[in-house]
């Protein structure tokens, strides 16, 4: 078990970024609690990437203020760092070394800042095998496919045991299969290890197994924050049901459908039939919300029912 952790992982108040006259982040606020999963979305250009890079310490602010696993990203010291975790969007490095070979060498580092209960670094095996490159440990990374090389890059994050994981993009390049193991990943290291992790991802889908807590980033701020299924309350509260009747196909918007599904049987019974109760997806959501920041709107737009 991980030490316990006073307040939130990650504070973020009023986080600014400017390059020269261009204001890339205007105010961003949010915290996230210990073991949650949170994903930040948002178009391209919103700044996702800037955020995650002050959070990592790896870009200076221009004002506000953030605390990462209590201190500022900015001055984290070597101690601060083994605590934390970071898969990069892309890297490519030491293309003559093996799997096996780059994740004992850079394990090492970790090696002064274990910690009771928090032993550093994961055992390399364990690590092969859980990014599925035990098949490759020992082959030269240069020769190793473009998926891959992506485990190899989950596997480099994720080696000194982090309490906080950062993961911008992180399936970018990887099948269908290596996608739902990578998933798999996330859940063991929330659910077992306690490792909180925050990501960025475009792929919508993802964002919805994976989250807790979903984030929307637009225009340098926050506009919404919630899970999935809060979200989608927010924009469109109404939820479609769709049953066929003597062969005619009707379709019917409601906030409460369960109440009205049990009044259409108790109205006509066995009459009903090719039932289908649908919610706005996490994409239609996404998309209203980014519509209405774009269009200034202090409303939320309702989403379209398309009848049949």
């Amino acid at each position: 078990m991980r030490p316990a952790h006073d307040g939130p992982v990650v504070a973020v108040r009023d986080l600014q970024m400017r390059y020269g006259t261009h204001q890339v982040l205007g105010g961003v606020d949010f915290d996230v609690r210990p073991g949650e999963v949170v994903c930040l979305l948002g178009p391209n250009g919103a700044g996702k990437t800037t955020t995650i890079e002050v959070l990592e310490g790896f870009r200076l602010r221009s004002g506000g203020s953030v605390d990462v696993l209590g201190a500022d990203p900015a001055h984290g010291d070597d101690a601060w760092r083994a605590r934390v975790g970071v898969v990069l969007q892309s890297w490519r490095d030491h293309a003559r070394w093996t799997p096996r070979q780059l994740l004992g060498y850079l394990g090492s580092y970790y090696v002064p800042y274990a910690g009771p209960g928090v032993p550093r670094p994961y055992d390399v095996d364990w690590l092969l095998d859980t990014v599925g490159l035990t098949a490759h440990a020992d082959r030269k990374v240069l020769t190793l496919s473009g998926g891959q090389r992506r485990r190899l890059d989950v596997a480099v994050g994720i080696v000194g045991r982090p309490e906080l994981l950062f993961l911008d993009e992180p399936t970018a390049g990887f099948d269908p299969e290596a996608r739902r193991d990578f998933h798999d990943l996330v859940h063991r290291l929330s659910d077992l290890e306690g490792t909180t992790v925050l990501l960025t991802t475009h792929d919508l889908t993802e964002a919805e197994k994976l989250a807790d807590r979903i984030l929307i980033l637009a225009g340098g701020r926050i506009v919404a924050d919630g899970s999935a299924d809060e979200l989608t309350r927010q924009v469109a509260g109404t939820g479609e049901v769709r049953w066929t009747r003597g062969g005619e196909r009707f379709v019917h918007a409601t906030a409460e459908p369960t109440p009205f599904v049990r009044g259409l049987f108790e109205q006509y019974g066995e009459e009903v039939t090719d039932l289908e109760v649908t919610r706005p997806s996490l994409e239609d959501t996404y998309l209203a919300m980014v519509a209405r920041h774009e269009a200034g709107s202090g409303s939320v737009p309702e989403l379209a029912v398309v009848a049949s």
